[in-house]
């Protein structure tokens, strides 16, 4: 889901403000402010579309008098040269918003495609491709909003969202003398009751002690998926299982047939490679 109107609104008048710094002196050099145009958004390789709605509040917010008609919807699949997008009224205007705009749809669907890659390539398991907290900051929402219209799933949104027991807080524990199984029923006593607790694990054997002290889910960081498909059997119907760590394009799939549950993937946000489009005009005099 896109973030409310105020906090998109926000998170792009910081990407002007960080833009521009006040003034577009190129522009107003240049452009003369009468001069009316017409430009559009062309995908120059094939992909899936993904904040198309954040672009036109780009241009919205330089200027309510620009026109922006959405042509293609996000989810949409592009394969290149196809008009996504046209916006109409001052040239000034478009080319002030023009880098913010596809800085903001080229990364959104950069993160949609490559997405949509791992979906596809576990279509048939019963994995599902989530991502993490490795995002941009400042651009959680949108990051992940891109997630999920490629076809992901989005983990945790914040530290709020869920407890996650890591390697480093059972290494602050081991100075109080504190087990995995006490940690696991320490966060079951102190967290609101509705939420989930899940360990992350680096071998089999903690993966079935995880399981058994009542982890509701438990992570299998790192390990191959031989491994994975063996805590898998020795978990059973105990806890869902969730596969981290090294994830590509080329292992996904043995590690799908491996019987989790989820593949949790950061190379979604933390390095996409953003989608090549542009923003090409057709200029006209008023």
């Amino acid at each position: 889901m896109l973030p409310n109107r105020g906090e998109l609104d926000a998170t792009v008048d910081r990407a002007l403000a960080e833009d521009s710094a006040g003034a577009d002196v190129t522009t107003s050099a240049l452009i003369p402010s009468h001069l009316q145009a017409r430009a559009t958004l062309v995908p120059k390789e094939a992909g899936v579309l993904a904040g198309l709605k954040v672009a036109a509040a780009v241009f919205r917010r330089v200027d309510p008098e620009l026109v922006f008609v959405q042509r293609l919807l996000d989810g949409d699949r592009v394969e290149g040269g196809e008009a996504v997008a046209t916006i109409s009224g001052s040239m000034a205007s478009i080319l002030t918003a023009e880098r913010t705009a596809l800085n903001f749809l080229q990364r959104m669907s950069g993160i949609a495609t490559l997405t949509r890659q791992y979906v596809e390539v576990v279509e048939g398991t019963t994995a599902s491709i989530t991502d993490t907290r490795k995002t941009a900051p400042g651009l959680r929402l949108l990051d992940k909003y891109a997630v999920s219209i490629g076809g992901g799933r989005n983990h945790r949104m914040n530290l709020a969202d869920g407890v996650l027991i890591k390697d480093n807080h059972l290494a602050a524990l081991q100075g109080e003398g504190i087990s995995l199984s006490q940690a696991i029923k320490r966060a079951r006593t102190r967290a609101p009751h509705t939420i989930k607790i899940e360990v992350e694990v680096e071998s089999v054997e903690a993966a079935v002690a995880a399981s058994s002290a009542g982890a509701d889910i438990v992570m299998l960081d790192n390990m191959s998926p031989h491994d994975m498909r063996i805590a898998v059997d020795q978990i059973g119907a105990g806890s869902t299982v969730e596969a981290s760590g090294g994830i590509t394009l080329e292992n996904v799939a043995d590690v799908a047939n491996s019987g989790v549950d989820i593949i949790s993937v950061g190379a979604l946000t933390h390095s996409p490679r953003a989608m090549d489009i542009s923003l090409d005009f057709e200029s006209k005099n008023a």
